[in-house]
């Protein structure tokens, strides 16, 4: 089939100069289900019952500036001489990074005001984490953006994609289809979800299944980012996404080892 379908509009609904965006609803969507699995596993784990909503109030505008703000860095040669695009963060143009930089560091902070076990509060909420990025990446779908190189749309027919997905990864400006990425990502991340919900069962160490997490996450998205044509870059074609995700790779082998050798008594997840 050689038809070209219209992409499919980023905009929600738009009544007079109000506009909701596609993405706005996806990211806000991924946040809530998150929240619930990990309000509904906090209560099972002797968390007070308003400990997650009081933490997303600070963790969600933190987690969002501290985004944009990594992007906007990153990108500062376009950004420095449009400043005015800076806050136009609805048509995309956030760091996942940035994000993850500003969630736990505000966790950290939050969980040492409570008296709570940070590794405890983490070991948590790693499984809503991934449920945010899982659809949060549907977003990017929606705006035609965190896509790969040109490919076929016969490549995109023996992945046995729908038409209007295939479709919504044809971009008009470069006249061509592209690898989904977003999809790549979003796959990669629910495979590791159904991993983490089965860590809970095995009753690890403390921090490890955050620390699986950040594993992972990252792995998946060392490879993925190579396909990509909009990464962010810190030096020449070192890309940012790449470097960090080494980095979280490491943190999070030599926790895991650090931990089981080192630190004691041990304190499992299931343990209160």
């Amino acid at each position: 089939m050689d038809t070209i379908l219209l992409a499919i509009d980023p905009v929600a609904i738009s009544i007079g100069p109000l506009t909701v965006r596609w993405y706005g609803i996806i990211i806000v969507t991924g946040i809530i289900l998150g929240y619930i699995v990990a309000q509904a596993e906090g209560k099972k784990r002797g968390l007070p019952e308003d400990f997650f909503g009081d933490l997303l109030l600070w963790a969600v505008p933190i987690s969002i500036l501290c985004a944009r703000l990594y992007y906007v860095i990153m990108k500062w040669d376009y950004y420095g001489a449009n400043p005015g695009k800076i806050i136009e963060i609805w048509n995309g143009g956030i760091a996942i990074h940035g994000a993850l930089i500003g969630a736990i560091t505000t966790a950290y902070i939050f969980c040492r005001v409570r008296k709570v076990s940070f590794l405890k509060v983490a070991d948590i909420a790693a499984p809503s984490i991934l449920i945010g990025q899982i659809i949060g990446r549907w977003g990017n779908f929606m705006n035609q953006e965190a896509y790969g190189g040109p490919v076929s749309r016969e490549f995109l027919e023996n992945l046995f994609l729908p038409d209007w997905l295939i479709e919504q990864m044809y971009i008009h400006d470069l006249g061509t289809y592209v690898h989904p990425t977003f999809l790549y990502e979003s796959a990669w991340n629910f495979v590791g979800l159904i991993i983490l919900l089965l860590f809970r069962k095995a009753n690890l160490q403390r921090g490890e299944i955050f620390f699986s997490y950040l594993i992972w996450y990252s792995i998946g998205r060392f490879f993925i980012e190579a396909l990509r044509t909009d990464s962010l870059y810190l030096v020449g074609d070192l890309r940012s996404a790449q470097v960090v995700s080494i980095t979280l790779i490491i943190v999070g082998f030599v926790s895991i080892f650090y931990r089981r050798w080192k630190v004691r008594p041990v304190v499992r997840y299931l343990d209160k």
